[in-house]
């Protein structure tokens, strides 16, 4: 991750947060018992906070992915635009929350072979959509329809491209520290 320091904006809380990103904010220490750093940064711009985590919710309940398929999609996306703390978060994710195998999660943090013929499939084609920001080619369309996916999640790859993108630029240029929840599953960008 870069080691400048390209942004002076301090992480907003709760109680200095506009009430867009205060409403979001207190809602997230409910639901999770914590806000993450990245939360609090994004607090600074309220329309990128509630586009983000309305995306974010969006995709987790309408992508038409199971959770473990969700958490790959994610992952190959951060893994792809080489963001350090989504890494680290949707690793930690993984493991304690949508149950993905650990072997999967770390062959994905390795850009090593993943053992499920299926999720190396949605894997791939999602890194491909992200490097070539949305021109696959017709041939790694059809690779991922024939693994068992639809057409719609392709729409839901778009989808999770979207809102991953608007997280890793954010973490990217705010330097995000990991939070302390994460941190056994820190990862650098090689």
């Amino acid at each position: 991750m870069n080691t400048l320091k390209t942004m002076t904006l301090e992480p907003k809380t709760i109680e200095n947060a506009d009430g867009v990103s205060s409403k979001i904010l207190e809602n997230t220490e409910k639901k999770l018992g914590f806000i993450p750093n990245m939360y609090l940064g994004m607090a600074n711009n309220p329309a990128l906070l509630d586009s983000y985590v309305a995306g974010y919710n969006s995709f987790r309940a309408n992508s038409g992915f199971t959770p473990q398929e969700q958490e790959v999609v994610l992952l190959s996306v951060a893994f792809e635009n080489g963001c350090e703390y989504c890494m680290a978060a949707h690793s930690f994710v993984g493991d304690h929350m949508t149950n993905v195998p650990a072997e999967v999660t770390n062959a994905i943090r390795d850009n090593a072979e993943i053992p499920d013929d299926k999720l190396k499939a949605l894997s791939l084609f999602t890194k491909i959509v992200t490097s070539t920001r949305g021109l696959p080619l017709q041939t790694d369309i059809d690779s991922f329809l024939s693994a068992g996916y639809t057409e719609k999640h392709i729409l839901g790859v778009i989808t999770a491209v979207g809102i991953k993108t608007m997280s890793n630029y954010f973490n990217h240029i705010f330097n995000t520290v990991v939070d302390d929840v994460f941190k056994d599953r820190v990862w650098k960008k090689a």
